[in-house]
C-alpha cells in the first residue's frame, strides 16, 4: 500500500486581504496596518548595503587563488546574510526571462483564480503574505505566492498540480537548470574542503 509523504510546512500566516484587490478599490487612504513609521526597526539598517553577489565562474575558476576568494565570499554570505545573488551561473537569460513573465502572468489571473493557490491555516506555502502572525502586526504592501519546488517531501501536493501549465512547465525547466547550479555550488565547495582537509593532513 502506497502511502503519501507528509509535506514538511516552513511555517504558517495568518489570512489577509489581498494587496492587489485593495489596491483596485480606490481606497481613500491607505489602511494603518500597512503604514510605517520611521522608527519601525528592521527596515533602515540594511538600506546601505548591498546584497552579496557571488560569481559562479569564480568559484569553478581553475585558479586556486580566485577560487579561494569567491569561497570565503560565499561563506561570508552564507553567515551574514543567510542569501546571496549568483552571477555567470550559466542558466539561459531567455530561461529567467520567462519565469520572470509566467509569474507576472499568474499575479494578473482573477482573484477567483487565485483563490485555488491560497494559503492554508499553518502552510506558508501559497498565496497570501508570510509570516503574519498577529491582527495587530504591520504589513507589506504586497502579495506573494511561496511555492517548494525542491526537494519533493517540501512540495505542497495541492499547489503544483493546479499552476497554469505553461508555468509549471517553465518552473520545472528553470529547476532543473537549479538542480545544475546547485551541484556546481556543492561540488566546488566538496572540493575545497576535501582540498583543505589533504593539506591539513601534510
Amino acid at each position: 500500500m502506497e502511502t503519501t509523504p507528509k509535506v514538511t510546512k516552513l511555517g504558517g500566516s495568518l489570512s489577509v486581504p489581498s494587496v492587489q484587490e485593495l489596491a483596485k478599490q480606490s481606497l481613500p487612504e491607505v489602511p494603518a496596518r500597512y503604514i510605517r513609521n520611521d522608527e519601525d526597526p528592521g527596515t533602515s539598517s540594511v538600506i546601505d548595503q548591498t546584497v552579496p553577489v557571488i560569481d559562479l565562474q569564480n568559484l569553478l575558476s581553475p585558479e586556486p587563488i580566485i577560487q579561494e576568494l569567491e569561497l570565503e565570499k560565499l561563506d561570508s554570505a552564507c553567515k551574514e546574510w543567510g542569501f546571496f545573488q549568483v552571477v555567470n551561473h550559466g542558466v539561459d537569460i531567455c530561461l529567467v526571462e520567462k519565469v520572470k513573465s509566467e509569474i507576472e502572468s499568474f499575479f494578473n489571473l482573477p482573484m477567483d483564480e487565485k483563490k485555488k493557490f491560497w494559503q492554508e491555516e499553518g502552510d506558508l506555502q501559497g498565496f497570501g503574505q508570510a509570516f503574519v502572525q498577529s491582527e495587530d502586526q504591520k504589513l507589506d504592501w504586497a502579495d506573494i505566492f511561496v511555492l517548494t519546488t525542491l526537494p519533493r517531501h517540501m512540495r505542497n501536493p495541492r499547489l503544483f498540480p493546479k499552476l497554469p501549465l505553461p508555468l509549471r512547465l517553465i518552473l520545472c525547466l528553470f529547476r532543473f537548470q537549479g538542480i545544475w547550479l546547485r551541484f556546481d555550488i556543492c561540488f566546488c565547495t566538496t572540493l575545497h574542503n576535501i582540498t583543505v582537509l589533504l593539506g591539513n593532513c601534510n
